[in-house]
């Protein structure tokens, strides 16, 4: 573990990608398995058994997976270390402006690059159908587990330690938006 943990502070870069990689393939994961999640009726990319095992589609994984080492994994270490190089420290009015920067840049550029990035790898013909649907329910719902998470983590996590805090609440977050993203139409109109 000792070993583990000198490689992650020695190449915080590299954990991160690997970290947020397995992060997005496990949330996906779990939304199939125990959210009796569903690969959307729309889904024009694989065949449907091609890469499904146990009721698990491994092509939908392997796209999430791929969205999260491509964007999300990338994007979070670079904002983070420069959200805190624009407000340092702490206290309630730094935090505050962190939190509110956060909600303003950083979630509608994720949540797009998750409902874009996932159409685009599906080869969808309007690779803009399931943003349009789902965004402003997925962003509303986040600017209040994500305030409330972000304010925790800049408030009491070391800067150091605020990208993998971010993860592990990123998981959550992450199975919320596999599911909600195979939820037909009108689950989305219903929220």
């Amino acid at each position: 573990m000792n070993r583990a943990w000198a490689l992650f502070k020695a190449h915080p870069y590299i954990s991160n990608v690997v970290g947020y990689t397995t992060l997005f393939a496990s949330a996906d994961l779990i939304q199939q398995s125990t959210l009796q999640g569903k690969p959307a009726a729309d889904s024009t990319s694989d065949p449907p058994q091609l890469y499904r095992t146990s009721g698990i589609d491994w092509g939908q994984t392997a796209r999430v997976a791929f969205v999260g080492f491509c964007f999300h994994a990338n994007f979070n270490y670079h904002w983070l270390r420069g959200l805190e190089r624009m407000l340092p420290g702490g206290g309630v009015k730094i935090i505050t402006g962190k939190v509110v920067l956060d909600q303003l840049v950083a979630a509608p550029a994720t949540i797009s690059a998750f409902f874009i990035g996932l159409s685009l790898l599906e080869s969808k013909q309007d690779p803009l159908e399931d943003w349009k649907e789902k965004f402003w329910p997925s962003y509303k719902t986040g600017v209040v587990y994500w305030s409330t998470m972000q304010a925790v983590n800049f408030a009491l996590v070391p800067p150091v330690a605020r990208t993998v805090f971010v993860g592990g609440i990123a998981l959550v977050w992450t199975v919320f938006l596999c599911h909600f993203r195979q939820q037909g139409h009108s689950g989305a109109s219903s929220q």
